[in-house]
């Protein structure tokens, strides 16, 4: 049951700049505002995460992604939308003027449609993307409870939203949509 006081200050948050925790369909991930240079710099300082990697966006529904990547074909619509919501996250071509720390080194920008209830809901919420990446610093094992991600990060968070993991075992697959092919099964 999502607690809308709890959901609410997640989004206060992010409102301000700050770097939350929240479950996803595997793991938790480490979220922020994705317009906002200081909050993704944080992320990556606290994940210790070089910014030519890129990092996903996290969304309701695919309204809040048009901003981020270039319009796509009919075809290519069909294809993705198959797949959402649901744990598949796509490699976009990104719209002009996307942050350098979201597509990292790449003309492309990783994207989902989220199917968990809370992750969606704090999309739908905060009223655009979120940045999703997972709650872990580099080379550590994903945080799969809030324990874990308090545990690795101590009171660097602005917030953790506790909840329940959407019950799959690996993070989302990660797919080329020009090309097809798969980057993370």
């Amino acid at each position: 049951m999502i607690q809308p006081l709890l959901l609410q200050k997640a989004v206060d948050c992010l409102q301000k700049g700050q770097v939350i925790a929240y479950p996803t369909e595997a793991i938790y991930g480490l979220g922020c505002d994705p317009d906002d240079e200081d909050a993704l710099r944080e992320i990556l300082r606290l994940k210790r995460r070089p910014w030519q990697k890129g990092l996903i966006l996290l969304a309701a529904d695919f309204a809040q992604l048009t901003p981020y990547v270039q319009p796509l074909s009919d075809e290519l619509q069909k294809t993705i939308f198959a797949t959402w919501p649901g744990p598949v996250t796509w490699l976009l071509p990104a719209a002009a003027g996307v942050s350098r720390y979201l597509r990292g080194d790449s003309s492309d920008l990783a994207v989902r449609v989220t199917a968990h209830p809370l992750s969606a809901a704090l999309a739908r919420q905060f009223g655009k993307p979120i940045v999703s990446t997972s709650a872990n610093p580099s080379q550590a094992q994903p945080a799969k409870n809030a324990r874990r991600v308090r545990a690795y990060f101590g009171n660097e968070l602005g917030y953790i939203l506790n909840g329940a993991l959407g019950g799959r075992d690996r993070p989302s697959e990660i797919r080329h949509a020009l090309t097809g092919q798969c980057r993370r099964s």
